[in-house]
């Protein structure tokens, strides 16, 4: 059979079209790549898990985190976004993206924005860390800085131990940023928030060189805790420590508590779960 000219072109542009399509990603230079792990366990009701999402579909757009990502030398971060809850459930709701203008910013936050919401029951920070670590494996991009920036109001209860898994990402050359919710309230399930959760997180989460956490009173104060936080990881820069401060710095000299705190408040309030 006999091609005209018309169907020949046709045919071109479907295979350029299908070629372009298999291609994979062009691997680029970024200044940082930050994977955000927010938590979506069974602690949390679909309210906090909203107002989880809007805080950072809303910080991602913030003119001030622009200007933070334009600190930099190349102008651009690499950024991924994960819900996660017990070990089998880790799921990546926006794959890597570009971050570099305001466009590329609303878009990569419009995808987070457009998934449903949802939540799953335990807690499995470690498992959130490992997923961290193994998608900035997996990604195209290269960067010298590689931050795992984990939010949740519980201790992990599921999953690897907390700290071995914490201890191994910083040997791999990953920094580790909390942002503890403290709320003092019972989930859903009638369980009551485990105490000290900031030193918990402290001592056992956060890891890396210049590592901090940044506490957020309550899911309504999310959204500003979470804005300053990125700002602070995507800059590169410290918080500045001040009396009564909600910046904290990882203190590698001291000794640590027992990171299996989250296990045994689960178990001991288990009947109540």
């Amino acid at each position: 059979m006999k091609l005209s000219a018309a169907n020949i072109a046709v045919v071109a542009a479907s295979l350029l079209a299908l070629n372009l399509l298999c291609k994979p990603v062009a691997a680029e230079r970024v200044d940082l790549h930050l994977v955000l792990a927010v938590d979506i366990s069974g602690s949390i009701d679909a309210e906090e898990a909203r107002l989880q999402r809007d805080g950072y579909v809303q910080a991602l757009m913030h003119p001030a985190v622009l200007a933070a990502v334009h600190s930099g030398p190349l102008k651009r971060i690499a950024v991924t976004y994960i819900e996660w809850a017990g070990a089998p459930y880790q799921e990546v709701l926006a794959d890597w993206a570009v971050i570099h203008d305001a466009e590329s910013a609303k878009r990569f936050a419009d995808e987070i924005a457009r998934q449903p919401i949802d939540t799953a029951q335990w807690t499995s920070i470690s498992a959130a860390i490992e997923t961290g670590m193994a998608l900035i494996n997996q990604s195209p991009h290269r960067s010298r800085r590689r931050v795992i920036d984990i939010s949740g109001d519980g201790a992990n209860n599921n999953g690897p131990t907390i700290n071995a898994v914490r201890d191994y990402a910083v040997s791999a050359g990953m920094v580790i940023n909390g942002l503890p919710i403290i709320n003092g309230r019972q989930s859903r399930y009638g369980m009551p928030q485990m105490p000290n959760l900031d030193r918990y997180y402290r001592e056992c989460v956060i890891g890396g060189p210049g590592a901090f956490l940044i506490i957020a009173n309550g899911f309504k104060d999310f959204a500003r805790a979470i804005r300053r936080k990125m700002i602070l990881e995507i800059a590169g820069r410290f918080p500045e420590l001040k009396r009564r401060s909600p910046f904290k710095l990882a203190d590698y000299h001291k000794p640590k508590g027992d990171c299996l705190d989250g296990e045994h408040w689960l178990q001991q309030h288990f009947d109540d779960y």
